[in-house]
């Protein structure tokens, strides 16, 4: 089960990854364009934000129950604090990347709410940028550590 489930997690980011990319840079075309704000904006940002819920949920999964890295390692106690690997994966990734969930919901809840299709695009742009950034920073990317591959199979 955790293997399947770390898997899906693994994979899950790539479609963040592209959702996130394809909805900032509709956003922030709309924004300098001033375009009006299309269905197919709305229909990225569901999309990224989506994506974002169900790598969340994958997430919590592995931390509340499968992973020995998440909840199981903090554990420990203050050892696990002084541990560099313990604390990425049972503190500060999951704490980052609910901030991204969190950044990412709001800017898709205040742009659906505005009503000027440049402030929508804006207010997309800035949320879903800052979102992504968290998301690119607490990735554990394959390229620092061979352990964690790029593409897991």
């Amino acid at each position: 089960m955790y293997n399947t489930v770390l898997l899906l997690h693994s994979w899950t980011r790539w479609l963040v990854l592209i959702f996130g990319l394809i909805a900032v840079f509709r956003a922030l075309g709309g924004w300098q364009g001033r375009r009006p704000y299309l269905g197919a904006d709305n229909g990225m940002a569901a999309s990224f934000v989506g994506s974002m819920h169900l790598q969340l949920l994958l997430g919590l999964i592995l931390y509340l129950g499968l992973s020995p890295l998440g909840l199981k390692a903090m554990e420990a106690g203050g050892a696990a604090m002084k541990n560099p690997v313990t604390r990425f994966w049972g503190v500060e990734h999951i704490t980052v990347m609910i901030l991204a969930v969190i950044c990412a919901q709001v800017g898709r809840s205040l742009s659906k709410k505005a009503t000027e299709p440049v402030r929508k695009h804006k207010l997309a742009f800035v949320w879903f940028t800052i979102a992504l950034v968290l998301v690119l920073l607490m990735i554990p990317w394959g390229i620092w550590n061979p352990a964690r591959p790029l593409f897991r199979f």
